[in-house]
């Protein structure tokens, strides 16, 4: 048994279903634990009003025994009917002494099983039979001012009580409704974590096999190097998104680290500001005409990589497109000086991620939609000032075959942006291509 089954059988059964249940919720152990002490709360206030009978005409006495037996009884129906036997006995025991343990504990249960709007009628109507009963049955102890003040207050007490209760279990069921919202929204959150994972991890593979395949597909008589050579990046490509989705896989099918298999799915590896680099070549030997810069991270402890100083943009005309050559790579001076960048920067791992999804999705949606066209990549910051992330592209600046896409790439990036406190902006530039342009926050 789990902990948290451990004590089903203290709770009420209201607070055990999931209130979509059209039959009424079985009763619990602490149901029938309750019934059989009103039963006998009932059975103990007729026995003490017993005595009181001394001296009633037999008739009469009769009536009053077998009203007080069989109000005791209907007591195991008050969870059916409750306002109909707070009713009944309340009418019963203004003339039958014996029917009052019955009647004080419908008053209960009718003020914990229905709102106020409907239990509060029922004790003023409760409140208006003491008259009579007080006429009836006047204490010779108390005087009729003094039966009929107990009476007010023990009513008013039973009723207050079972206010209570009923109070108590709203609250509960309004936080246990709550926690099922909450685990319901984390829920969603994590789906929406795992398809843009997804989202993330695939569209850029998929997108290379498609550029090589296109490449292929249009070039039927390219020399046997070249289709080897596309051949080879379509193997490749494929390998890496099927390595990468058994990553994703592999994460969601793993246990969390605390040992709760209702935890949190812990992410998989996740690439950084230092992944950029094998990005942006990857891309260039998929025959992107790509410019890359990154600028103001040398002073934020950057590890040093080949070329020259960090910020220093690359040439035009890098790499052939797959309509000149199929596969071909940076040509000479394109873009390989990185300088300081190519290392690991020591921003935080958060940030570093976002800015590698942006450009990847970026890049991503280049190869889609831009035909071909040259694409340029800037990314700079400083401590303080935050990252900028601006990446251009022609739009269709050559008829390609385009591959299909629903726009989910760019929401999640915008959400994914807006989570980390940036913002994203795209859409067409002033001079006719596509911009998307990102800022993400670095604290120093």
């Amino acid at each position: 048994m789990s902990d948290h089954d451990e004590y089903r059988w203290a709770l009420p059964a209201v607070l055990l279903g999931d209130g979509s249940a059209v039959r009424p919720v079985r009763r619990s152990t602490r149901d029938w634990i309750v019934d059989i002490a009103m039963f006998l709360a009932a059975c103990g206030i007729t026995l003490l009003t017993a005595p009181e009978l001394e001296g009633l005409p037999r008739p009469l006495m009769m009536i009053e025994q077998v009203a007080g037996v069989l109000s005791c009884v209907a007591v195991w129906l008050r969870r059916r009917w409750p306002v109909w036997f707070a009713m009944v006995t309340t009418v019963l025991s203004t003339f039958l002494l014996m029917v009052g343990g019955a009647a004080v504990v419908g008053m209960f249960t009718v003020a914990v099983h229905r709102p106020f709007k409907v239990a509060g009628p029922v004790a003023a109507f409760a409140m208006l039979t003491l008259g009579p009963y007080v006429m009836l049955h006047p204490d010779p102890d108390l005087g009729p001012a003094g039966t009929m003040t107990l009476s007010v207050a023990i009513l008013l007490t039973v009723f207050a009580w079972g206010v209570v209760v009923r109070a108590r279990r709203q609250l509960v069921w309004s936080l246990r409704q709550r926690a099922v919202i909450a685990a319901e929204e984390a829920k969603r959150l994590e789906r929406e974590r795992i398809a843009r994972e997804m989202h993330d991890v695939l569209a850029h593979r998929i997108s290379m096999l498609s550029l090589h395949a296109g490449a292929l597909e249009f070039r039927p008589g390219a020399p046997p190097e070249e289709i080897s050579r596309a051949a080879g990046a379509i193997r490749h490509s494929a390998h890496q998104a099927l390595q990468d989705l058994r990553e994703v896989i592999g994460v969601l099918r793993h246990p969390s680290s605390s040992g709760d298999e209702n935890g949190p799915v812990p992410a998989p590896p996740q690439p950084t500001l230092a992944d950029l680099r094998s990005l942006v070549e990857e891309c260039r030997q998929a025959g992107m005409k790509l410019s890359f810069t990154m600028d103001g991270f040398e002073g934020a402890g950057v590890r040093g990589g080949p070329g020259g100083g960090a910020g220093e943009r690359a040439a035009d005309g890098l790499g052939e497109s797959f309509g000149d050559g199929v596969g071909e790579g940076a040509g000479d001076g394109a873009g390989e000086r990185f300088g300081d960048v190519a290392g690991e920067v020591v921003v935080s791992d958060g940030l570093g991620r976002t800015v590698y999804r942006v450009v990847q999705e970026a890049l991503t949606n280049a190869r889609k939609h831009g035909g071909g066209a040259p694409v340029s990549v800037t990314v700079a910051g400083r401590p303080g000032d935050g990252v900028t992330v601006e990446v251009r592209n022609a739009v269709w600046a050559r008829q390609s075959p385009r591959i299909p896409g629903a726009g989910a790439g760019l929401i999640g990036l915008t959400e994914r942006v807006e989570l980390a406190g940036g913002r994203l902006e795209f859409g067409p530039g002033a001079g006719g291509d596509f911009r998307l342009h990102a800022w993400l926050p670095w604290t120093p």
